[in-house]
């Protein structure tokens, strides 16, 4: 009788692991936190970036969770407020938002209709950890990057957080939300694109933590052509431990006629179609001895 005593007995005495570094931080009110949404406000809208805005009665919460459509994100609060505005999908956006302190998780929601075009390709990239740049880098096909069935990462143009310009016509968003120039943190990073030309396209992230921060789990959101009869949505999650390395997240293939296949190298077999190169592993050996961070860049 005398064991599970002292083992109750041990464990409470050991010192608990860094919070910091255990996901989502916790708010520290007791009493049952107040959510309130000023934006959506529901019905209809043709703007193509929604605001989701509100205020969270407990101010030691940071950051809120945000689910679109099932899609989850984490914001930022400041003086308990957030504000961030977000790629509204074609016809209907669901709107979560909840707040956990110790005496629970508050949630309220709000339900927007988008009339606007469907958007063929975005990612949204966030990551569970204070402190840390978890950066977007896209590589988006040129007319030299691929040639004779093969890819040469190299010639595909690369943007991400130093270079937002995309050639093609997409659009990068830094992490900001209403706080300092792209700072540490949830993100999230977003790059949409609203005429994708045909080609393959590939999703990474570096990672550099700051400070007491050994690891983290970035998590990426994938969808394309939302809101017609062709989506497909992706989620990718991985966690990253060493600075200054990048990973690939996932491969897109962008087939034209509103068709597209996924490739996510730590879940899915290699892709069969035609229309995928076949020097994927050597192109990624090209693109990490050309980098010029000095990272690992573990592929």
């Amino acid at each position: 009788m005398m064991l599970p005593v002292l083992l109750a007995v041990l464990l409470a005495q050991t010192p608990a692991s860094n919070p910091r570094q255990q996901g989502v931080p916790i708010g520290k009110g007791k009493t049952l936190p107040v959510v309130t949404l000023s934006a959506p406000s529901g019905g209809w809208t043709v703007d193509r970036m929604m605001l989701i805005e509100g205020t969270v009665s407990d101010t030691t919460i940071d950051p809120v969770v945000v689910s679109i459509n099932g899609d989850r994100y984490l914001m930022r609060t400041y003086r308990g407020r957030f504000s961030r505005k977000f790629p509204a999908a074609s016809g209907k956006n669901v709107v979560t938002v909840m707040a956990t302190n110790q005496a629970g998780t508050a949630r309220t929601q709000a339900t927007s209709y988008a009339q606007i075009p469907p958007v063929p390709f975005k990612v949204v990239l966030t990551s569970d950890t204070d402190g840390v740049y978890t950066d977007l880098h896209l590589y988006e096909p040129t007319d030299a990057s691929a040639k004779d069935g093969t890819l040469d990462v190299r010639k595909m143009a690369h943007v991400y957080w130093a270079d937002t310009a995309s050639p093609s016509g997409g659009t990068f968003f830094l992490n900001s939300q209403g706080g300092d120039f792209d700072q540490p943190a949830y993100g999230p990073y977003l790059y949409i694109h609203r005429s994708p030309p045909k080609g393959v396209y590939l999703v990474a992230t570096n990672y550099w933590p700051s400070g007491d921060k050994a690891h983290t789990v970035a998590t990426l959101n994938l969808s394309l052509f939302e809101g017609t009869p062709n989506e497909i949505r992706r989620m990718v999650r991985i966690p990253l431990a060493t600075p200054g390395t990048t990973r690939v997240l996932a491969w897109v293939n962008v087939l034209g006629d509103g068709q597209a296949e996924v490739f996510v190298p730590s879940q899915d077999p290699r892709p069969k179609h035609a229309a995928w190169p076949k020097n994927l592993d050597e192109a990624l050996k090209a693109l990490q001895s050309n980098e010029d961070g000095g990272g690992e860049g573990e592929y």
